[in-house]
């Protein structure tokens, strides 16, 4: 991949699917090496392990994985790896993947929604601390109200070995776009890298929340009605704030990055 291309296009505000596919993926690459750098900036990295994905521009069902050894603040946008949906690396690469990975990641981008282009998988401590709860993510803060109707949850399994899992995996997302991966970890997706991510941020938001209030009181949940409302005025909010969801969130994220480290553009 060219990383000349595209050097001084938005990173956000943008139609990926409008320019020439090349091009796509160089701004694409650009963005998901973002969000590996801003995983890295909050903490939620696993040593190497966990993994953010994107489907790139084009017919033919490839996607973009991070370079397995490689920590999350050594990603670049050019280091990236492309993958087909039967994990074989597309092009030339100096790294491997994680099979692990590539067995969840592939199964949501199998189903070639333009829902699900990119997947979200972190194993934070909080996020797993919560999908090992029985109750999993229950209503007590806004950031939880945004998922109230619209989570998933998938039984453990193992470390996501087994191809057969798959169609599970896609079958327990069902048409939402976050997943608690019981005992395991969060999972979210979106139309586009901004939009993933700032499901991310909310969910693991979500997750330390709980578990915070939980280890100081008594939860204060609340009713099936005001969580709905909650959650829909969140998600409203978002959509009339100018742009694709997560779009000014993300642009605000990448000006941080840019301050002290541009390595993650090339």
């Amino acid at each position: 991949m060219d990383m000349h291309i595209a050097q001084d296009m938005p990173l956000t505000g943008i139609d990926i699917g409008s320019l020439p596919p090349a091009e796509g993926e160089a701004v694409l690459r650009r963005q998901l090496a973002a969000a590996y750098r801003l995983v890295d900036h909050f903490g939620w990295t696993e040593l190497i392990y966990g993994h953010l994905t994107a489907r790139v521009p084009g017919e033919q069902p490839h996607f973009l994985i991070n370079p397995f050894g490689l920590n999350y603040d050594e990603v670049t946008a050019s280091n990236l790896v492309k993958i087909d949906l039967d994990g074989n690396i597309i092009g030339k690469s100096d790294y491997p993947v994680n099979y692990a990975g590539f067995v969840i990641h592939s199964a949501v981008h199998m189903a070639h929604a333009a829902r699900h282009k990119v997947v979200m998988h972190t194993h934070t401590r909080a996020g797993m601390a919560v999908c090992a709860l029985k109750e999993g993510l229950l209503p007590i803060s806004m950031a939880a109200t945004t998922f109230h109707g619209k989570l998933s949850y998938h039984d453990y399994e193992g470390p996501s070995l087994d191809l057969d899992e798959r169609g599970r995996l896609l079958e327990n997302l069902g048409d939402n776009q976050a997943m608690m991966l019981r005992n395991h970890g969060i999972l979210t997706t979106g139309r586009t890298v901004p939009e993933a991510f700032i499901r991310l941020y909310r969910l693991e938001r979500a997750c330390q929340i709980q578990l915070d209030a939980g280890a100081a009181g008594t939860l204060n949940i609340l009713g099936d009605n005001l969580a709905a409302k909650s959650g829909a005025d969140v998600d409203g909010f978002s959509e009339k704030g100018g742009g694709a969801i997560g779009d000014l969130e993300f642009a605000a994220l990448i000006r941080k990055l840019d301050k002290t480290d541009t390595s993650w553009r090339h």
